[in-house]
């Protein structure tokens, strides 16, 4: 299956990602926190250039392959946090979102309520979200796995 566009971003695009990621990043998340939510969500989703990206990231920034091999699993798992399995919870709560999935249910957000302060938990929607953009512009044109932004 080939990529369908092969055009360069516009830049005032491209501006925009770098500064939303600007702000996850300013959130005060553990990036290793944060590669793993953008690997499960992209594992969802079906998008093999994420979750090769964000693999390739998130071992950039100290991840074990042991938890990285774990993430699809890990609610049978032991390799995670209470605060890890909250997170990533979140994550496949507000992806999961068609087919009458629950979204987000009080008792997930609770759950997340109590490892984050307001603005990790922003920084962390906001790379929820943002994952699943790329996710779906990557689906769309049907980039392939082996690249890294």
């Amino acid at each position: 299956m080939e990529a369908r566009m092969k055009s360069r971003a516009n830049a005032d695009v491209m501006t925009a990602i770098q500064h939303l990621y600007k702000a996850i990043h300013a959130g005060g998340v553990d990036p290793r926190l944060l590669g793993l939510v953008h690997v499960r969500a992209s594992q969802i989703n079906g998008c093999s250039p994420c979750v090769f990206a964000g693999v390739t990231a998130a071992r950039k920034h100290g991840e074990t392959d042991e938890r990285l091999h774990n993430v699809a699993a890990w609610r049978d798992t032991p390799f995670f946090t209470e605060a890890e399995r909250a997170a990533l919870a979140l994550a496949e709560a507000a992806t999961r979102i068609q087919d009458g999935a629950p979204g987000v249910t009080d008792e997930i957000w609770d759950a997340a309520v109590a490892h984050f302060d307001d603005e990790q938990l922003s920084a962390l929607n906001l790379e929820i979200a943002l994952t699943n953009f790329f996710n779906r512009i990557n689906r769309t044109i049907r980039e392939q796995a082996g690249k890294t932004w």
